[in-house]
C-alpha cells in the first residue's frame, strides 16, 4: 500500500466509499478541487502511484503512456488531466478486464479536451471536498443524515460543544486537511498562497491564460461577497468594477466562472426543479458557493472578530437577499450546505435550493432521493421559532409523503424536535 511520507492521514467520508466502490468497481476516479486530500484517501489503497505532477514521472509517462497499466493493482493515476490520453488508457484497459479495484485515477480540474469516451458503465465518479464539521471533531456528531433520509423520522437528540465563536473559526479556518492546526497569519498566508496558485498557475494549467490576474482576483472577492445568495453574474461582475466604465467583457467574466468550476473551486448550488409537481413557478437561477469558506473569507478579509462583529458592509451592492445581508449568516449558511453535499454525495443524494418566483417561499437546501426530499432550513441562531419553520411546514403541505422529513441546521446546543415534528440540529452534531 502506498503511503504519503511524513502525513498522518485524516479518516475521511470518503474512505469507506471508495473501499466499497474498488470492491465492486474496476476503476473509480476522484474528483474536486486542489489540496482537499483526493490523494491521500486515494494512496491508502493504491499499490502502484503514477504521479503525473512529478516532471519525471510525467516525462516517462508521456513517452510510454501505457505504462499506467503496469503495476500491482490498485494503480493510482494522480493528477491524471495532465495527459489527456490517461482516461482513454484506463478505459481499453477496463474493456479487455472488468475485474474490480484496478485503477484510481485523481484530478483537480477537467482535462484540456475531453477524453474520446466517456467511461460511461466503466468508471464511476467519487466526488470530495474539504473536510465537514464532523470529519473535524470525529465522534461529536449525534444525528445521522443518512437516516434523516431513511423515511422513518428518526429520534433527534444531542448536546453540542460548539458556541457562535467556534463557528466562525470553523468558517475563516475552512475544511483543508493541510491547514488543520494552524492560525492566525499562517492560516491567512496559505489561504493567500492558494488563491494566487489559483490564479497565477492552476488556470494556465486548465487551459485558460490569465492576461489580468488582479481582475481575476477582483471576480472572484465579489463571487465571495454573493455566497448564499443568487446575485445575477451581471451583477457580481458589476460589482467587481465598481465605478469603472470599461468593465470587463461579459464572455470574459465567463470564461472565469468556466474556468473555476472546472476546478471546482465555484460550487454553485442549483434551483430545484422538481418533476410531477404543481410547484412550477420557481426561481431558476443558482445560489452561489466557494468551495471552502476559508477561501471566501480570506477573499473578503474577513476574520473571526469581523465576522463576530457583523461585517455587513461587504455584501452591500452585488444584491443580497435580506436573509444573506450579514456575511457571518451567510457564510455559515455555505459552511452548512457544503458538509450537506458531502453527507448526500455518500447516500446518492442530490442538493439543490429552493426559492419561488416572487421571492415570498424559499428552502435553502432540497435534498432529493429517489423521488422523495428532505427539506433543510439554515438559521444561524439558538432559537428555532414557528417563523423561522414556515417555509418548511408549507412545503411539507404541497408535497405531502414525498417530504421524507424536514429540519433546520442551526448553532445551538441541543439537537430535538420541535411540536411540529421538525428536526432542529446544531451544524457540529450534522454526521454521515
Amino acid at each position: 500500500m502506498a503511503t504519503i511520507p511524513g502525513v498522518e492521514h485524516q479518516p475521511r467520508i470518503a474512505d469507506d466509499h471508495l473501499a466499497e466502490l474498488l470492491n465492486a468497481l474496476p476503476a473509480v476516479s476522484i474528483e474536486g478541487p486542489r489540496a482537499v486530500g483526493k490523494t491521500w484517501t486515494a494512496s491508502r489503497l493504491a499499490n502502484t502511484v503514477y504521479a503525473l505532477d512529478d516532471p519525471e514521472v510525467f516525462a516517462d509517462v508521456e513517452a510510454d503512456p501505457h505504462m499506467l497499466t503496469r503495476g500491482e493493482p490498485p494503480i493510482l493515476i494522480d493528477e491524471w488531466q495532465r495527459l489527456g490520453s490517461a482516461w482513454d488508457i484506463v478505459r481499453r484497459a477496463v474493456d479487455r478486464d472488468f475485474g474490480p479495484g484496478q485503477f484510481i485515477l485523481t484530478g483537480s480540474a477537467r482535462p484540456r479536451t475531453q477524453p474520446v469516451h466517456s467511461g460511461a458503465g466503466r468508471m464511476v465518479t467519487l466526488r470530495m471536498w474539504t473536510t465537514t464539521l464532523a470529519e473535524r471533531h470525529r465522534g461529536q456528531s449525534s444525528v445521522s443524515f443518512a437516516a434523516l433520509l431513511g423515511g422513518d423520522r428518526p429520534e433527534i437528540s444531542g448536546e453540542s460543544s460548539l458556541t457562535l465563536q467556534d463557528y466562525a473559526e470553523e468558517i475563516v479556518s475552512g475544511g483543508f486537511p493541510g491547514w488543520t492546526g494552524v492560525s492566525g497569519q499562517v492560516r491567512e498566508l496559505l489561504a493567500e498562497s492558494y488563491l494566487h496558485q489559483l490564479v497565477e498557475h492552476d488556470f494556465r494549467l486548465a487551459g485558460h491564460r490569465v492576461r489580468n490576474p488582479a481582475a481575476v482576483r477582483r471576480w472572484l472577492r465579489s463571487y465571495a461577497a454573493a455566497t448564499a445568495t443568487t446575485a445575477a453574474f451581471e451583477t457580481i461582475r458589476d460589482a467587481a468594477t465598481p465605478g469603472e466604465s470599461d468593465k470587463p467583457a461579459k464572455t470574459t467574466t465567463i470564461a472565469f466562472r468556466d474556468t473555476l468550476e472546472a476546478m471546482w473551486v465555484l460550487e454553485p448550488l442549483p434551483a430545484w426543479l422538481p418533476v410531477g409537481s404543481h410547484l412550477s413557478r420557481l426561481k431558476r437561477g443558482p445560489k452561489h458557493h466557494l468551495a471552502d469558506t476559508a477561501l471566501a473569507a480570506r477573499l473578503l478579509d474577513a476574520d473571526v472578530d469581523s465576522l463576530l462583529g457583523g461585517a455587513p458592509a461587504v455584501m452591500r451592492g452585488i444584491g443580497a437577499a435580506p436573509a444573506a445581508a450579514n456575511l457571518l449568516g451567510a457564510l455559515f449558511e455555505s459552511m452548512v450546505a457544503h458538509d450537506v453535499r458531502v453527507h448526500a454525495h455518500r447516500t446518492g443524494a442530490s442538493v439543490s435550493h429552493m426559492r419561488t418566483w416572487n421571492d415570498e417561499r424559499e428552502v435553502d437546501l432540497i435534498v432529493e432521493h429517489r423521488g422523495r426530499v428532505l427539506a433543510v432550513e439554515v438559521k444561524l441562531g439558538a432559537e428555532v421559532t414557528a417563523r423561522d419553520t414556515r417555509h418548511l411546514r408549507w412545503l411539507r403541505d404541497r408535497l405531502g409523503p414525498t417530504l421524507l422529513d424536514a429540519m433546520v441546521v442551526n448553532t445551538g446546543e441541543a439537537a430535538y424536535r420541535d411540536g411540529d415534528g421538525i428536526a432542529v440540529v446544531p451544524a457540529g452534531l450534522l454526521g454521515p
